[in-house]
């Protein structure tokens, strides 16, 4: 696993209002002050100090939003199989790195 950092205010807001979106809170799903990159580090994706990817149990939500250069950028918030947060993924369209880290103003959720 990549080396542990402190959590970002832009990604711990991502993530409180991702959980919002789904009528739930940092009360039933912490959100870990420390964090690991996965891969490049422009990339978005992060860990959440959960060392058992293995326990993958499905994403809570999803949204998206299109990226300054224009290229489309999908966000799934996942947890694990003891119902802690496993991670913050993101997939761009072109797999580039990413131009600007997305705010909860510009995402559109995805329907379930």
């Amino acid at each position: 696993m990549a080396a542990l950092r402190a959590i970002r205010e832009e990604e711990k807001n991502m993530v409180r209002a991702m959980l919002q979106h789904i009528g739930a809170d940092e009360a039933q799903y912490p959100i870990s002050s420390q964090v690991s990159e996965y891969g490049d580090p422009h990339m978005g994706s992060i860990n959440f100090d959960n060392d058992r990817p293995d326990l993958y149990d499905g994403d809570l939500v999803q949204c998206e939003y299109s990226d300054e250069d224009g290229e489309n950028v999908v966000l799934s918030l996942t947890k694990d199989a003891e119902g802690k947060l496993l991670d913050l993924d993101f997939w761009k369209s072109n797999f580039t790195p990413l131009v600007k880290y997305p705010t909860p103003e510009v995402v559109s959720y995805k329907q379930k």
